[in-house]
């Protein structure tokens, strides 16, 4: 945080910036520090990641956040009922439906005894643009899919949904210009992580061309092949369905 303190002050020397340090974001101080945000007349607010989680997005808009998750999880559902593929993917599936509806009920329940109702949400504080550094730490952004396919983030990161929330929130108020993504290593991992970035950045450019869920992006970008692969144990050999490589390049590229 230091260092990105010292670097901003280089670039702009008549700036007038807030750092958050590890007592601002102490239980006990944390609300004053998020008020001086929304008071300040501030050009930029440095933080750690774990301090931006600890600012929490609206209860409204959490809620329509996990209900627009739901209506995607119900549409792959449907999908899949008319598919000859079901099993694992259904399974999986009705799961994070599942785990979606138990928070939404929590949620709920939190608005309901107007919990929390003296922090300040993301949306009051006047944050117009967000730069995030490191950005690949938000990569496993869970992804709904009715594909049975190695290497798709199915995990439940809090982090990443929080991010994603917060991106979308930005993304409306700046027409999409305004979210910057600063990382060495976008795709590491998976070639789904290409999806989780783009959806992050540029989502009414996936909705655009017809590949805002991830199934259309990958039948249009990605390769799946069926590889014979040595278990964990090195015992035996099983067939496992994963992507290659990326095809349909210069169109994804555009």
């Amino acid at each position: 945080i230091e260092q990105m303190a010292s670097d901003f002050m280089k670039l702009y020397p008549a700036a007038n910036i807030l750092v958050a340090t590890e007592k601002d974001f102490a239980a006990s101080k944390r609300k004053l520090f998020i008020s001086r945000i929304a008071t300040g007349e501030f050009d930029c607010v440095i933080m750690s990641q774990e301090q931006f989680k600890k600012i929490k997005i609206s209860p409204e808009r959490e809620k329509k956040f996990i209900e627009e998750e739901i209506d995607n999880i119900d549409r792959e559902l449907l999908l899949l009922k008319h598919s000859k593929t079901r099993g694992h993917s259904v399974k999986s599936l009705e799961l994070k439906k599942k785990q979606l509806a138990v928070k939404l009920t929590q949620l709920l329940g939190d608005i309901e005894a107007n919990a929390d109702t003296d922090n300040l949400s993301f949306e009051e504080l006047g944050i117009d643009a967000l730069f995030v550094d490191e950005a690949h730490a938000y990569k496993n952004l869970p992804i709904t899919t009715k594909m049975n396919v190695a290497g798709i983030a199915s995990s439940n990161s809090q982090a990443a949904l929080d991010m994603l929330a917060k991106c979308q929130y930005i993304n409306e108020i700046s027409k999409e210009h305004n979210v910057v993504f600063a990382t060495g290593t976008p795709v590491s991992n998976t070639m789904g992580e290409l999806y989780v970035m783009q959806s992050y950045l540029q989502p009414s450019a996936l909705r655009k061309a017809h590949v805002d869920r991830f199934d259309e992006w990958a039948a249009n970008f990605g390769e799946v092949v069926t590889e014979l692969e040595m278990n964990v144990q090195g015992s035996d050999f099983r067939f496992k369905n994963r992507f290659s490589k990326f095809v349909n390049i210069p169109e994804l590229m555009t």
